[in-house]
């Protein structure tokens, strides 16, 4: 029985924990925090801030203000350092869960020889472990106009995919592994989950804590089939009371709203989060260059400068949580909804070849969930975490305009003068309005266990179930009978030791995963037996399962110098989507899809940050191998000017994929900030011969649709007290380097976008009280060609003006 219902077993354990150990005696702790100035009033910018006598320690942030967690009550002091001023100690009686305690200091430039790094910030906690790990913190551009999807397409390794403007699907590019290779998360759970209408972009940064990238090898915790890397997006935390609102608007006639608040009882522990966000565009940004062409009536190629005119994109979403934290018997018990929906007009197909007028497609997705976690569960270092969410979602795909269109919006005209008809009856294939629905089951638990200062064990597993059918309206009653059942389940467990050795220098991290999935397709069909007409019903399955298993270490070799490497055999099965196929997306099913394996290698040096004066620096290299077997990509069609331009995913045999990324980072006085990365591979197909032993025309030859030379450089500049007291202005400059890639296998130049540079401008005002923002940003000032996916053209020049507003402690 308890094989049959996973998820009502780990939640009836979760729920027995709770209740059985409400009254276990746990140690109180409380959050203390505050800000750092020197005698002028100027913030001090990453001092060390310590609870003395333990190891407990932070730094503190731009705007000198600090955060430190999980402090027992008790009496104790606490001490601020750095090389800019005289140290300064007070003493704090901590009785209740949160406590402010600000510091006024006094300047001075002292020797480095006095310096000592205390503890480790979270951040550079992850990138030390060994894994090929980067941490992006969202504190600084929180207040700018900036989408989570463009803070992680300016990180080192990572390429966004985005087929056009705001709402346009999206995938990520970590090291020459793309699509379903690489998951995203939040809080550690498939983003999936919420369905289409949910994405990165939904999320504003103002709401994240921190972005986790892992590239090629990923740690149990996580606990998913994430052979090419996994994006894990970290949501505050913070316990006090607060409420912020933000709202965009600029070119395109997009406009981008968000709202979160938090209340919680520091009597009882009783908690509410909630938030929302609206986002709108019409995406009628202009498009021209060798991809964008009208076909005349005499089939001649027109080449044109236009507007995307059927491309408008609108999605809201809000969740609620209530629960309660930092109690005795849970650190977090919360039960949440989640409900989000959008609408999406399709332009074109895989190609801009031939535009689209009339298909859109309709989302949206309920999603309840529970989530649960627990330090020092019975016995002392002991941390159980739970999180089940439950979705049903619902996508209508709609496509029954029959006449075909060119790039300024009119009807195509034959040679006889009338308009063109779509070959099937729509802009792509047959006409539908097909209803899918999906519900979606998630649940997720984990156990970590420090038995030792030094020694861990971690244990985690997932579920994901998904049942799915469809019903295509424009289908007569006879036919809507006979549409099929699509079901995938899919389990990982995973397990790792981890260790500490010669004063935490060295690190190391062993694991196994084990995956599991069962697919199961029905399909009713109508046949004549002995003359008569009969309804049967054709079942297919399949099941999978497989064994992972990789290593991570790290040593330092001196203070902040840190030798990093990383292996594992990793394994992804394929998605939904993948199998199924996704109507909105253009994908058609592949049924018979192979899990995709790959042997995945980093090896890196990370050192920094560095101080010499008033200069601080850090940088970062690694190279990296991925050797994959049965790479799962979507095919390639180089018949562009197809009137159904649906293909589905396939395995590509042998890839390998061999690469080098760095980066370094410099910043003076805590006002200018550089920074300089750079990404190249050499991604190729590795396989000679087919079955019959014929040699393969693209043998050796790199994998099409997929930038492998990226550079991304970017600079920062702050002025204070500009205009008034205490106020902040910062400047900020942007730049991005694409290699050209051609789009499919022929090395044809119509088929190559061009080399791609882009460069932003932006700047933020901070008003003196911390409260109101206000920011203005220029993308792609010179408005240059921007190509993604397929060479699928992206948003020219735009501007953008934001404004945001935060209360804390209301």
């Amino acid at each position: 029985m308890f094989l049959k219902h996973p998820l009502r077993n780990i939640l009836f354990f979760v729920l027995l924990q709770t209740f059985a150990f409400a009254q276990a005696p746990a140690p109180r702790t409380a959050v203390v925090k505050g800000r750092v100035k020197d005698e002028k009033g100027m913030a001090v910018s990453y001092a060390t801030v310590r609870l003395n006598n333990t190891n407990l320690a932070t730094f503190t942030e731009s705007d000198g203000t600090y955060e430190l967690k999980n402090i027992p009550h008790g009496h104790h002091e606490i001490q601020v350092t750095s090389v800019e001023i005289k140290a300064r100690s007070q003493k704090i009686h901590v009785h209740k869960p949160h406590h402010d305690l600000h510091f006024s200091v006094t300047r001075e430039v002292r020797d480095l020889n006095e310096v000592q790094v205390v503890q480790k910030t979270e951040k550079k906690e992850i990138e030390t472990q060994g894994f090929a790990a980067n941490v992006i913190e969202t504190k600084a551009v929180a207040t700018r106009n900036v989408q989570t999807n463009e803070l992680l397409n300016r990180t080192v390794g990572i390429r966004v995919r985005q087929n056009g403007g705001l709402g346009s699907a999206v995938n990520y590019n970590l090291n020459g592994m793309s699509g379903g290779s690489v998951r995203i998360f939040i809080e550690g759970i498939p983003i999936s989950t919420y369905g289409a209408s949910f994405s990165l972009n939904s999320i504003p940064p103002a709401n994240i804590e921190r972005i986790e990238v892992y590239k090629g090898v990923i740690p149990a915790h996580l606990a998913d089939d994430a052979l090419g890397g996994a994006i894990n997006v970290i949501l505050k935390k913070g316990l006090s009371n607060n409420l912020s609102a933000s709202v965009s608007y600029g070119s395109f006639n997009t406009l981008q709203a968000s709202v979160s608040g938090m209340y919680r009882n520091a009597s009882n522990g009783f908690t509410v989060k909630a938030s929302g966000f609206h986002n709108y565009s019409d995406n009628d940004y202009e498009v021209w260059g060798k991809f964008v062409r009208n076909i005349l009536p005499n089939g001649r190629y027109d080449y044109v400068r236009a507007r995307r005119f059927n491309d408008a994109y609108r999605s809201t979403g809000g969740q609620l949580e209530a629960g309660f934290t930092d109690v005795k018997w849970a650190d977090q018990f919360l039960i949440g909804y989640n409900g989000s929906g959008d609408y999406n007009e399709i332009q074109h197909g895989t190609y801009m070849s031939i535009p689209y007028m009339g298909r859109f497609s309709e989302s949206g997705a309920h999603v309840l969930s529970l989530n649960y976690k627990k330090k020092d569960l019975l016995v002392k270092g002991l941390e159980l975490t739970f999180s089940g969410m439950s979705s049903r979602r619902k996508e209508v795909v709609t496509d029954t305009v029959r006449w075909n269109y060119n790039w300024f919006g009119e009807q195509s005209l034959g040679l006889s003068g009338l308009p063109i008809l779509r070959p099937a009856g729509a802009q792509q294939g047959a006409p539908t309005i097909n209803h899918i629905r999906r519900n979606v089951s998630t649940a997720r638990a984990g156990i970590n266990y420090d038995f030792h200062p030094n020694h861990r064990l971690v244990l985690n597993h997932i579920l994901y179930r998904i049942d799915r059918d469809e019903q295509d309206f424009m289908r007569s009653a006879t036919e809507r009978e006979f549409i099929g059942t699509r079901d995938l389940t899919k389990h990982i467990t995973s397990a790792a030791y981890e260790l500490k050795a010669f004063e935490s220098k060295f690190k190391g991290n062993v694991f196994a995963k084990y995956y599991q999935q069962k697919i199961e397709r029905l399909d009713p069909k109508l046949v004549t037996i002995n003359g008569e007409q009969t309804r049967i019903e054709e079942r297919a399955s399949s099941s999978k399962n497989t064994l992972g298993h990789g290593a991570a270490l790290s040593y330092a070799v001196i203070q902040n110098l840190f030798i990093l490497a990383s292996a594992e055999k990793a394994v992804r099965l394929p998605s939904e989507g993948e199998v199924f196929g996704s109507p909105g997306e253009n994908i058609v099913e592949n049924f018979g899809i192979r899990p995709e394996v790959s042997n995945n290698l980093n090896v890196g040096l990370r050192g920094g940050p560095f101080t010499v004066g008033r200069h601080k620096f850090s940088f970062s290299a690694a190279g990296f191998i991925r050797d994959t077997r049965d790479k799962i990509v979507r095919r390639v069609n180089p018949r562009l000017n197809d009137a159904v331009q649906t293909d589905p995913f396939e395995n590509l045999g042998k890839t390998k994929s061999i690469g080098f990324e760095a980066e370094a980072n410099y910043i003076f006085a805590n006002n200018l900030n550089l920074g300089l990365n750079f990404s190249k591979f050499n991604s190729v197909f590795n396989m000679r011969y087919d079955p019959n032993g014929r040699e393969y025309d693209y043998y050796n030859k790199q994998l099409p649709n997929e930038p492998f030379f990226t550079i991304n450089a970017n600079a920062q500049y702050g002025v204070k007290n500009l205009f008034v007291k205490d106020a902040l202005l910062n400047i900020y400059y942007g730049f991005g380097f694409v290699e050209r890639f051609y789009t499919t296998w022929l090395d044809i130049e119509d088929f190559r976008t061009p080399r791609q540079y882009i460069q932003d401008i932006g700047v933020s005002y901070v008003l003196p009280n911390k409260k109101w923002v206000i920011s203005a940003d220029l993308k792609n000032a010179f408005d240059k060609q921007a190509y993604d996916n397929f060479a699928v053209q992206k948003p020219g020049r735009a501007f953008y003006l934001k404004l945001n507003y935060t209360i804390n402690h209301y």
